[in-house]
């Protein structure tokens, strides 16, 4: 099967300039550069949703187109909020098609946990128990997962708990959980990360360690 690829195409020499330029004036010259840029958009988004489609095979290529435009449409937003940080040391199709790609991402991780229970608390643990592959892919061996469960009820808050479960060991993409959880992946990082230092000092005071097992949202954004 022939591997899909995206193709940027070559852009005018000064084209870093006019066309962030052409974004911040107003008249038909943005009109025109935003209706340019959201083409672009539109193409990167629907690369992205191509690229993810063994996850989204229950979703009809309807919806996926829907989910396209939902994503170009908030990609096109985010650079025009954040067109003053562009800077210029990439090529400015490279910058934006960045945020096509990112918004994508989001939406098919969204639709394609769209009806599944994000299991939180005690009932969330019993899937990790099994001693097989995925467990032990997760954590290295049974002792370690019970001196983990011990330190996550003896030091981690109940919403601590909940976040480092869903995030580090049931591998719930963090932007599902912070849809879940109404509140925002940055608050989730910095929840996340106040756990694992909390379970590193007290596995390091019982003799263990916790390693990085790629668990943390950054494997869970892609």
């Amino acid at each position: 099967m022939a591997v899909a690829t995206l193709e940027l195409s070559p852009a005018p020499r000064n084209y870093a300039r006019s066309v962030p330029d052409a974004l911040r004036s107003r008249g038909p010259a943005r009109d025109a550069a935003i209706a340019e840029l959201y083409e672009m958009l539109l193409r990167a988004a629907r690369f992205e949703l191509n690229r993810r489609r063994d996850g989204l095979t229950h979703v009809s290529h309807e919806e996926i187109g829907d989910l396209a435009t939902q994503a170009a449409d908030d990609a096109l937003v985010a650079i025009l909020g954040k067109l003053d940080t562009f800077r210029g040391a990439s090529r400015f199709t490279t910058w934006a098609y960045k945020f096509a790609l990112l918004e994508a991402g989001v939406k098919a991780r969204r639709r394609a946990w769209q009806g599944r229970e994000v299991m939180l608390g005690e009932e969330a643990w019993p899937a990790l128990a099994d001693p097989g592959p995925s467990a032990q892919d997760t954590l290295e061996g049974m002792e370690l997962l019970g001196a983990i469960r011990d330190a996550v009820h003896e030091a981690l808050t109940p919403h601590q708990r909940d976040v480092f479960v869903a995030l580090a060991l049931n591998q719930v993409p963090i932007d599902v959980l912070a849809e879940r959880l109404d509140t925002t992946r940055g608050a989730l990082y910095k929840t996340l990360h106040d756990a694992r230092h909390k379970l590193r000092a007290t596995l390091a005071a019982a003799g263990y360690s916790l390693d990085d097992h790629g668990s943390s949202g950054d494997e869970n954004e892609r």
